[in-house]
């Protein structure tokens, strides 16, 4: 089965504010207090500079978007998220950006290299946030992140 996730992820209210102004952008809540928005086709033509995508290592973030997560980020903790996976073998990458700069990452993982003993770093990002797991569980499951298999699905 394959999983991808492109997302824009912190707290509710962080997020409310801001896509106001993105007619594209759709929110959903994933739990204790966060909400994702996922970074569907049409949301990434809308905030794409042309610069093109590999900006920090990441695949998938729009050009000239990491400028727009630092701004948002003066409101508090904005992570961007990407996981790519196929039959149980893939990728993770995330940062996080808080009061205008990076204050984690850019994270990543290759596939077939093992996770760091902080967790993934969609996880680890996830901490930066605020969630908490529980004993046996991640972040990444704590906050549901496992409940759909593409980025579209989350506002389906």
């Amino acid at each position: 089965m394959a999983y991808d996730l492109r997302a824009v992820i912190a707290d509710g209210e962080v997020l409310r504010g801001v896509v106001r102004e993105l007619p594209a952008a759709r929110l959903t809540s994933i739990g204790q207090g966060l909400s994702l928005m996922p970074v569907t086709d049409v949301l990434f033509d809308s905030v794409s500079d042309g610069d093109g995508v590999g900006t920090l290592g990441f695949w998938g973030l729009p050009g000239g978007f990491a400028k727009t997560l630092a701004a948002w980020s003066a409101g508090g903790p904005v992570a961007y998220v990407e996981a790519e996976y196929f039959g149980g073998v893939g990728e993770q990458r995330a940062a996080v950006w808080n009061g205008g700069r990076i204050v984690l990452g850019p994270l990543h993982v290759e596939e077939g290299q093992p996770f760091p003993p902080g967790g993934s770093p969609i996880s680890q990002a996830l901490r930066r946030l605020g969630a908490v797991a529980s004993a046996g569980e991640d972040e990444f499951a704590a906050v549901g992140l496992d409940m759909h298999r593409h980025s579209e699905a989350w506002i389906a």
